[in-house]
């Protein structure tokens, strides 16, 4: 085994925990955070700017596809959602609840599932929380309830090739084809949907009864279930600056539909690659809903600002990684890790790390914790035979269940802010049930072979 360097160990760890303690007393962006101090990093030990441009271009050239996949997926399913795809699922889903506790819990959490399709968990939260929030007053249910159910199930679907955590890692791993990653996990989104579904039945019982005890005189509530989807549709319609073809006429519902099922067709078949494929669902969705160019172009305009942001964030993190990767930082600081870690460690890292994915979550930010911790504790598992892949998706299934527990994810303080609730209260009432259900898919993830020990 080579013997670590002590200077690129201490200048790694340096780069590294700076990044990340200004992160989370932010006092950076990820995108300065993840440029600026890695080059600084660089230039310490001596390398000059030849050669960091060498190992920006190395580590840009790495994540390259990603950044554009994730760019015209996040507009394209922008796109989607202003067409109102979403609105008759959930309006249904709101009437087959018919005011029945369990059913509520398990529609939400159905909806939650569906919602989170396009990748972007604020637009799941705006999409439901306002329909279901009136539903769960007028049944005297808990709205700490409805965002931990909507935060499970998104964070389940949050796995897709378009959601952050899965963009990340194919970073960090270098994949230039994110679907050989997301094979890989669909098993473990299937059970976890499942799974989902029979907690939220547990929890809508112990809702229930929760209820019969605090109103023990109270007669079964009788609600209007007309005027809750009424006033839904009332708000959807106000929220909606946009009238595109689809709220004219309802075919075009058909065809968005028919549309994104072939989008992700061709993704799963690997007929073209990821970033292609949202590309010509991009170029068929904006015309087929919007038929002036000036319409258009507003609609990439609406949705570019949360589509480059995110690529922005992934193209730094090809920066940083290409500097710490091609300095022989990283490899120091695993190697460093190696010698003071226990034999019997070693080998398990990886689990360890995921098993405490969700703390990680709250102590560090999902940039941090992906582009930060994932690369330490790859290279150094690597390095006791574990597989990279292997690592990453224990991390991952471990910690991608805590997103909307954090707060540091912007889209928690938004369901926080729709369903008038208190941050503080809502972590310490969600907490537990999701780390232990991290914990459970984790396990899961070990039995089918998903993660290797």
């Amino acid at each position: 085994m080579e013997e670590p360097n002590t200077l690129l160990t201490l200048v790694g760890l340096v780069i590294i925990i700076s990044i990340v303690a200004m992160l989370i007393m932010k006092k950076i962006s990820p995108v300065v955070g993840m440029i600026l101090i890695p080059v600084i990093g660089a230039l310490v030990i001596g390398h000059g700017f030849g050669d960091i441009r060498k190992y920006v271009e190395s580590g840009i050239d790495q994540v390259f596809n990603v950044a554009i996949m994730f760019i015209f997926a996040i507009i394209y399913f922008g796109i989607i959602s202003d067409s109102g795809l979403f609105r008759p699922f959930v309006r249904g889903m709101i009437k087959l609840t018919r005011g029945n506790i369990i059913i509520v819990a398990i529609v939400t959490t159905i909806i939650g599932t569906f919602a989170q399709l396009d990748g972007a968990g604020a637009t799941t939260f705006l999409l439901a929380i306002p329909a279901l929030l009136p539903l769960y007053r007028a049944l005297k249910m808990s709205p700490y309830l409805l965002v931990l159910l909507l935060a499970l199930s998104a964070a389940i679907i949050n796995m897709v090739p378009w959601g952050g955590p899965m963009a990340r890692t194919a970073s960090v791993l270098k994949v230039d084809n994110i679907n050989d990653l997301w094979y890989q996990v669909i098993p473990i989104q299937l059970v976890g949907i499942v799974l989902a579904i029979l907690f939220s039945i547990y929890l809508g019982i112990r809702e229930k009864r929760r209820i019969a005890k605090a109103f023990p005189n109270e007669d079964i509530v009788k609600i209007n279930m007309d005027e809750i989807i009424a006033n839904y549709e009332k708000d959807q319609e106000e929220n909606a600056t946009i009238k595109g073809e689809a709220t004219k006429h309802t075919y075009i519902l058909w065809l968005n539909l028919i549309l994104t099922v072939i989008v992700v067709a061709m993704m799963l078949l690997d007929i073209v690659p990821p970033e292609f494929a949202f590309m010509l669902g991009v170029a068929v969705a904006l015309p087929l809903n919007f038929r002036d160019v000036d319409e258009q172009m507003e609609r990439i305009r609406a949705h570019a600002p949360n589509a480059l942001m995110m690529a922005a964030v992934i193209l730094a993190a090809g920066v940083f990684l290409g500097i710490l990767n091609e300095t022989g930082m990283l490899e120091s600081i695993a190697l460093s890790l190696i010698a003071v870690l226990p034999t019997v460690v070693g080998p398990y890292l990886h689990i360890i790390i995921g098993v405490l994915g969700v703390p990680l979550d709250l102590l560090t930010s999902t940039d941090a914790y992906y582009f930060a911790i994932l690369p330490i504790v790859e290279s150094t598992a690597s390095q006791f035979g574990v597989p990279s892949q292997s690592t990453a998706f224990s991390l991952m299934i471990g910690n991608v269940i805590g997103t909307f527990v954090s707060p540091f994810a912007p889209a928690v303080w938004l369901a926080v802010g729709l369903a008038e609730i208190n941050m503080g209260r809502y972590i310490k009432y969600a907490f537990f049930w999701v780390w232990g259900f991290s914990i459970l898919m984790l396990f899961i993830a070990i039995l089918m072979g998903i993660v290797t020990i």
